[in-house]
């Protein structure tokens, strides 16, 4: 009996329903009529992704994972992806929720577009269940708004409202293929060769990591033309249908699918190209300018899947420890573990916060709105908070088996898939190095630096006087002078610190919107900000005040 009830109270779980800093987003982002209306679906999707899509992720993770099917009964080659019914289901619920197309199409109840930040927020929601299927999402998204921006009447006709289905047509699932062997994150190196057909091209050479394999309805594909230059300038964008009018698959091979660590929900698979009909997207010239927009989007995604990790890390680390005994005292009651989780909630709060800030500025981006110094910024947060909440996802899930003791290291736990999906989140849209590299790009390019202290200047100069400004302030200072410094460096120097520079970027921005939130909001939200900022910046010095233990019960 006391097990059926523990499992009826699981049941009531809603990821939504006790989120109070994705409420309060949400009150910042949308007006009255959308937030209603997103409130109440958020809450809807919310109770499915910590009940039964839970229940589905675990099932594909152990047991249900994607299969290739090379060949059909009677020897002919078919390439075909075998998923579980339970994926299929979580495939039809999510996508109806709008989380790709109501980005680019009405709301029926609203008579509008959606936006960014909903999209996000489903996200977040779904990713705290299952990260590997938020990636397929993901590709679809990037597909969506490559799609939408870019390509020509004709070929939006082919794809657009299928990539953009929430039931009214069949989906299209979505897929970007950049990787090849021989380059990796160097996309100049790709070698597939586009050759004319008439009023299309076809595709001949391999991806070498192709996720949403077998899955994706189109495919956007760099590929070079016949006589295109080297390196990234030469190549071309392209909408790749999976399949034919026909039903037969259009000239593709999977070769095999990748046997990964984790993420284990989304089919990533070698692809050989033989003969496959692609459509130019938009100017033939800029495919790689294209693809890099849409990777800046995936980015984000992948800033979401990370703090969705974190919380639900957090969330089972303080569910445990709550009906946890050791030593005759529940564990909530050890300094210790409070200490902990104090933390855990601080970041997690300061870093959903801040990715949902420079969310706003995103959307502006991408609806035309933006000077060109915001188009830098926006840039500059994306591979910033990219790098950090990705490393701040596997330190969670770590966190988190902790706390669990040897349970946590349990597959009958949700820790150790926690932990194994936040890894991928590092290398995926671009390792540390290469975000390094993006950093040196921008400073060297457009002054990203003298950028970034002055709109940190500008939004700390508003908020009162107090320790915790005063700690904030004297940092940023500190920062705006190594940062000169920086851009002075030669290119070996410059490569060898950009990782070092953009945590302490991170760190800075992530502090002034603690600082903004503590003035906004008050009460918890004070105690949080003197929480992170005293961690964040090593401000506590032995014997000092346990603020995390002080504070405990209302930050956690």
């Amino acid at each position: 009996m006391k097990v059926l009830q523990e499992r009826k109270i699981e049941g009531k779980r809603n990821f939504f329903e006790n989120d109070e800093t994705l409420q309060f987003i949400l009150e910042n982002h949308l007006d009255d009529d959308f937030l209603q209306y997103a409130k109440r679906e958020l809450h809807r999707f919310g109770e499915a992704c910590a009940n039964e899509i839970d229940e589905r992720a675990k099932h594909t993770d152990r047991e249900g994972e994607p299969r290739l099917i090379r060949y059909n009964k009677f020897g002919e080659e078919t390439s075909e992806v075998w998923v579980n019914e339970g994926y299929r289901k979580t495939v039809g619920e999510t996508y109806r929720t709008g989380i790709v197309g109501y980005v680019h199409k009405e709301i029926p109840e609203l008579s509008r577009k959606g936006n960014y930040s909903y999209s996000f927020a489903q996200g977040y929601i779904l990713s705290q269940t299952e990260p590997g299927f938020y990636c397929p999402v993901t590709l679809t998204q990037a597909t969506a708004y490559l799609l939408d921006h870019y390509a020509n009447d004709d070929v939006k006709q082919l794809f657009l409202d299928n990539v953009c289905s929430t039931g009214e047509v069949p989906l299209y699932e979505g897929a970007t293929f950049l990787t090849e062997r021989q380059g990796g994150s160097d996309v100049g190196a790709n070698v597939v060769k586009a050759v004319k057909d008439g009023e299309h091209y076809r595709l001949y050479g391999e991806k070498y990591f192709a996720s949403n394999a077998g899955m994706a309805g189109v495919a956007m594909v760099l590929a070079r033309r016949e006589g295109a230059p080297d390196g990234s300038k030469g190549l071309t964008l392209f909408a790749v249908p999976w399949r034919k009018e026909s039903g037969e698959v259009n000239g593709l091979r999977i070769r095999r699918l990748k046997d990964k660590l984790g993420v284990r929900a989304v089919p990533s698979g070698e692809i050989e190209f033989d003969g496959a009909v692609a459509y130019v997207v938009g100017d033939p010239a800029k495919g790689f300018y294209y693809m890099m927009e849409a990777l800046n989007l995936s980015r984000i995604c992948n800033a979401v899947a990370s703090i969705g990790i974190m919380r639900r890390a957090f969330i089972e680390a303080k569910e445990y420890v709550e009906r946890r005994n050791a030593f005759g005292q529940r564990l909530t009651n050890y300094p210790m573990v409070q200490d902990t989780l104090g933390k855990m909630a601080a970041k997690l709060h300061v870093e959903t916060a801040a990715i949902f800030d420079f969310i706003k500025l995103y959307e502006r981006v991408t609806d035309g709105e933006a000077t060109d110094r915001e188009k830098v910024l926006n840039r500059l947060f994306i591979a910033i908070m990219k790098k950090e909440s990705a490393e701040q996802a596997i330190h969670f899930a770590h966190e988190a088996i902790e706390m669990h003791g040897g349970n946590g290291y349990i597959e009958d736990f949700v820790t150790p898939r926690l932990l194994r999906d936040a890894q991928v989140l590092t290398v995926w849209e671009g390792t540390a190095n290469i975000l390094g590299l993006e950093l040196i790009r921008l400073v060297n390019k457009f002054e990203a630096h003298k950028l970034f202290v002055d709109e940190m200047r500008k939004r700390l100069v508003i908020i009162q006087e107090n320790e915790m400004k005063a700690a904030v302030k004297a940092e940023l200072e500190k920062l705006s002078a190594d940062l000169v410094a920086f851009a002075g460096y030669d290119q070996a120097l410059q490569t060898f610190e950009a990782k070092a520079f953009m945590k302490r970027m991170s760190d800075l921005y992530e502090s002034i919107v603690a600082l903004e939130w503590a003035a906004q909001h008050g009460g918890k939200y004070a105690k949080i900000a003197e929480v992170f900022i005293e961690e964040t910046w090593k401000l506590r010095r032995t014997g000092d005040r346990m603020k995390t233990v002080s504070y405990f019960t209302e930050i956690v």
